[in-house]
């Protein structure tokens, strides 16, 4: 009896996108703002698979799951469709989404899954293409598309999708990281609202001398997150602390691992509450 061959599954990581720096620099006429940030990536986040089927499906699972839609404005769908329109494929695919970062989290979720979806058919498909023309594909769905496709340590100017390369990317990557999240959506259009309208100057060289440009808007809308920022500053070990995108989820970065896994069960031990993801740097 001839044996079925198992259907090949592609999987990636939908990389966890963290701003260790956003200066938010001015309005746009039609609501778009120019920013300078310095974008990271966390080793973990959502985990994306694709297989080969006759027409495009999305699942969802996941601890979040239930805060999504499995219909046809998913970012992750929307993507996919993307990609069969821009490379001409008639392929479709079973996409499973296993949802483990919070939504509206100020992590860039959706662009992220999207992004991982845009690779993974990339391999599924054996287009061969590069960051470049997975950009031309899907970049249309959203700012922080060309960051998310490459998901490493980039500065991000314009409205986010102008990359330069960071000088320092290799001292940072490796570096032990804890992102905290009060369990509270903090939805970015209403926080970029509430920016003050105030430019306080470009990024310099130093994450150091950066900030958030943000953190005031988002604090007022969800409170709780001066509580997580709060609680970082306060754990030993801790360096950068700071407010991820528009929120509500912080982080702290750290010189060793022992640190971050300390801090991750002091807070938690004060804070049963609260979503955490101890990880690294990419």
């Amino acid at each position: 009896m001839a044996m079925t061959k198992p259907a090949l599954t592609v999987v990636e990581t939908a990389f966890a996108k963290i701003n260790l720096a956003l200066h938010v620099r001015s309005r746009r006429a039609d609501g778009y703002h120019l920013i300078d940030s310095l974008f990271a990536f966390v080793d973990a986040g959502d985990r994306i698979e694709v297989q080969a089927a006759p027409e495009l499906r999305l699942s969802l699972g996941g601890d979040f799951a239930g805060e999504l839609d499995d219909g046809e404005d998913n970012l992750a769908l929307r993507a996919a469709r993307a990609m069969q329109r821009h490379f001409g494929i008639a392929a479709g695919a079973e996409i499973r989404l296993d949802k483990q970062l919070p939504v509206a989290a100020g992590l860039g979720g959706g662009s992220a899954d999207a992004a991982a979806v845009a690779r993974a058919l990339n391999r599924l498909w054996n287009l061969d293409a590069d960051e470049a023309a997975l950009v031309a594909a899907i970049g249309g769905l959203g700012a922080d598309m060309p960051v998310c496709v490459a998901s490493r340590t980039v500065v991000g100017r314009g409205i986010g999708d102008e990359m330069t390369p960071w000088p320092d990317a290799g001292m940072l990557a490796g570096r032990p990281v804890l992102l905290v999240n009060p369990g509270k959506a903090c939805p970015t259009g209403p926080v970029y609202r509430r920016w003050d309208g105030v430019d306080r100057g470009p990024l310099g060289e130093a994450v150091a001398g950066s900030r958030n440009d943000l953190e005031p808007g988002a604090l007022t809308l969800v409170p709780e997150i001066g509580g997580v920022l709060e609680a970082l500053n306060a754990v030993a070990g801790a360096g950068l602390v700071r407010m991820s995108g528009s929120g509500a989820t912080c982080f702290a970065l750290f010189d060793r691992e022992e640190d971050r896994d300390a801090a991750r069960r002091e807070i938690a031990a004060a804070h049963p509450g609260w979503w955490m993801l101890a990880g690294a740097l990419r």
